[in-house]
């Protein structure tokens, strides 16, 4: 029976993309003029030969079908060959925008987007493992749930990737009499993914709405009032859980109540990274683009980061946090296979976006929005469906006076994008960039994490689904 729920579940997720794109093996559109988003082209006539065919989303879904099977199917082979096969796949998208397509563009704009995306990521996976967090108390089911909340709070402030690190081995390390999958599940939920959907730093989706135009504190304003009512029902449900996982043989012993905090100066690095964000063209006028080059200051920022953060770690706090660099390796290997492989699948929904983005209402964007955002990365999910509604009112993404004013004057739709992209991350592994990260820790440290499909079966869509529901229906609906 579950092996068909998985079987299931993978079909659906095949016929919804193809579904997508049924309707474009005869249509197209040019690659934009816009180096910085490949949703721009949605202003234009397009032509007809440059429409990816709808046959090219294949690798994705053989990429996610792989990650979903391989470590329950057949472990071995996956764990020793997993960045062959991501890179593999990746390849084929490559090849047949070279050669097929003879369209460069989308390539480009991809490989600068991943090498952000794994640059912010590794240097925050660095930085907060030469950090230190000993909490000497008993695990009750609401301490756990206040190191959840307050994961949520402070990935605001260094991202959902920075709290994610900085939070998960002490989270594991004091429930280590008791510890269970669900505990690794809700920090994903909550810490890595929810918790980041009040400021742009806290997950980049919503910093790339920063560069296009949203004001900074746009995103609080708009989304506090959704966002605390959801972090509040997702740690509800754990402490409900949470209160039933009795460990009878858990020690007696007795607990000083002191919490003990190592590696000062990694909160500095942390903070350079923090600032480094917004060291971009795009946010600050005399900042150097290095075009063509495929990084910019900020990324050399972060690279550099990675390598003075390890070289100047405490040895010994590396030692107690079990640190070592798998996690980041994997998922550099498997996102540069979502990466490339992505780039049909983004092409077709942005187009669909443009035909019918005169029926898309806010709970459409919603759904859609979220839908997608948890099989692809969310950024650039984020983007076409901006785009779309930009275009809705005639305004252009590519345009931030016209991104701002938007914003302004139709909120409820921008609101739609920015909670689906944050909150829906959280469906799957390969949702957002830390939960891969979250996964790989928690096994490394003897915890048994469920399958792809076991994850979004027992645990993402039973809890989070039906308070997305909620969420559709009172703000959305």
């Amino acid at each position: 029976m579950q092996l068909n729920s998985r079987i299931l579940l993978l079909v659906f997720t095949l016929s919804f993309l193809l579904l997508t794109s049924q309707d474009l093996l005869a249509s197209g559109y040019d690659q934009p003029e816009d180096s910085t988003s490949i949703v721009t082209s949605i202003e234009k006539n397009h032509a007809e030969e440059h429409l990816p065919s709808a046959f090219m989303v294949i690798p994705f879904i053989i990429l996610l079908a792989m990650i979903a099977t391989g470590p329950l199917f057949y472990h071995h082979f996956w764990e020793k060959n997993y960045p062959i096969i991501a890179i593999i796949l990746g390849l084929i998208t490559v090849i047949y925008y070279l050669i097929f397509l003879n369209e460069t563009h989308s390539l480009l704009h991809t490989a600068a987007e991943y090498l952000s995306f794994i640059a912010l990521l590794s240097s925050l996976f660095v930085a907060s493992g030469g950090i230190l967090i000993r909490i000497e108390k008993k695990s009750t089911p609401w301490l756990n749930a206040g190191i959840l909340l307050f994961g949520a709070v402070i990935a605001n402030i260094i991202g959902t990737t920075g709290a994610s690190m900085l939070l998960i081995r002490p989270f594991i390390k004091i429930n280590q009499d008791r510890i269970k999958p669900y505990h690794i599940i809700f920090f994903i939920f909550l810490v890595s993914n929810v918790g980041g959907a009040l400021t742009p730093i806290g997950d980049p989706p919503l910093f790339l709405g920063f560069l296009r135009g949203v004001e900074f504190f746009w995103v609080i304003k708009h989304v506090w009032y959704i966002w605390l009512p959801t972090i509040l029902l997702i740690a509800a449900v754990f402490v409900l859980i949470d209160s039933r996982n009795v460990n009878k043989d858990e020690p007696s012993e007795k607990f000083s109540g002191k919490i003990e905090f190592k590696g000062m100066k990694n909160v500095f690095y942390l903070l350079i990274i923090v600032i480094s964000v917004f060291i971009d063209p795009a946010v600050i006028s005399w900042v150097p683009s290095l075009s063509p080059l495929p990084i910019g200051i900020r990324e050399i920022i972060m690279f550099s980061m990675v390598y003075i953060a390890f070289k100047t770690a405490d040895k010994n706090i590396l030692k107690a946090n079990e640190f070592d660099f798998e996690p980041i390796k994997e998922v550099a290997y498997l996102f540069i296979g979502i990466f490339a492989t992505m780039i049909p699948a983004l092409q077709l929904i942005s187009h669909e976006a443009n035909v019918y983005r005169e029926s898309l209402t806010p709970g459409i964007f919603y759904w859609a929005t979220g839908v997608l955002s948890s099989f692809l990365d969310n950024a650039p999910t984020y983007l076409n469906f901006l785009s779309a509604a930009l275009g809705k009112e005639g305004m252009n993404v590519s345009l931030p006076i016209e991104v701002a004013k938007f914003a302004q004057d139709f909120p409820i739709y921008l609101s739609s994008i920015s909670v689906a992209a944050v909150f829906f991350g959280a469906m799957t592994y390969i949702g957002n960039g830390p939960n891969f990260m979250v996964k790989s820790i928690s096994e490394r440290s003897g915890i048994k994490m469920p399958s792809f499909f076991g994850y979004m079966i027992k645990y993402s869509i039973p809890v989070l689904i039906p308070i997305y529901i909620l969420v559709w229906l009172v703000f959305y609906f």
